[in-house]
């Protein structure tokens, strides 16, 4: 069972999960697990395990400590690394912990946060909503890419993707890159490798503003081709946010990545926000 399996890893189960890559699952599936957990805890009343599992859930995720000390400060250098919607959620789920309120308000305050946080990290494409299997996933996947794009946007979320899914969607993209401004391949089990395959096609849409990869298996690995292809300006030449979140070990956009987004916009007074 995921709870158990959560408490048994203890203090180093979560960077050793990550490093795992999530062999069988993508990390989201593991980190919705563990908030289940807490909510089944909370309404126990096993508070202490609750913020064992929490611990383990911010490790995971980026962000290390549950009491309020160690999230308000001293990890407050490393908020640019870390999505600030998981990590907002997170905080109030640590004053439910540490601050009680009357035990009917704090368990219903905990729930709408757990929930929050499961609808946040876990995907909402057509597919997984009507509990498509994988099988017909990948039919639709086909007569997907055996059409003309009909709109200006790719939307792969949901759709498990082989390494031969990934070639044809390369190949899909090259022939439709005039029309196309954002691409979501949003919990597809996207990994370094099938992203380094599509960065070409990608890197050449002339239109591409917005790019979704998150809740996928990518590691920190790939931080240095997407940064690298970023610095060529005839590469991705408006290209405005990447959604990277939620991976392996890649919680936000990293810094670098930021800088090189930004010196695209230099005229702009801020950097594009998070897209939700």
């Amino acid at each position: 069972a995921p709870g158990r399996a959560g408490r048994a890893a203890g203090a180093d189960g979560g960077a050793q999960a990550g490093s795992d890559a999530g062999r069988l699952n993508s990390p989201y599936v593991r980190r919705v697990a563990w908030i289940r957990e807490i909510q089944t805890l909370l309404r126990e009343h096993k508070t202490d395990q609750a913020a064992e599992v929490l611990r383990l859930l911010r490790k995971d995720l980026g962000l290390q400590g549950t009491s309020l000390n160690d999230i308000l400060y001293k990890n407050a250098s490393f908020l640019n690394l870390v999505d600030p919607i998981s990590h907002e959620l997170l905080l109030s789920l640590a004053r439910d912990l540490q601050c009680p309120k009357r035990e009917k308000d704090a368990i219903k305050s905990s729930n709408k946060t757990c929930r929050q946080l499961i609808y946040h990290l876990t995907p909402h494409s057509k597919w997984t909503k009507q509990g498509v299997s994988r099988r017909k996933s990948q039919a639709c996947l086909k007569t997907t890419l055996k059409k003309k794009l009909s709109g200006d946007v790719v939307n792969l979320s949901g759709i498990p993707l082989s390494g031969r899914d990934v070639h044809r969607v390369a190949f899909y993209l090259q022939s439709s890159s005039e029309a196309v401004s954002a691409v979501d391949l949003s919990f597809t089990e996207l990994q370094d490798d099938g992203l380094r395959l599509l960065l070409p096609p990608l890197s050449c849409l002339p239109k591409l503003t917005v790019l979704a990869i998150n809740g996928n298996r990518l590691t920190r690995a790939i931080l240095k081709d997407l940064t690298d292809t970023l610095k060529d300006p005839s590469k991705f030449p408006c290209l405005a946010w990447v959604d990277l979140g939620n991976n392996v070990d890649i919680f936000t956009v990293p810094q670098p990545l930021l800088v090189a987004l930004r010196r695209r916009f230099g005229l702009r007074s801020s950097l594009p926000v998070i897209y939700e």
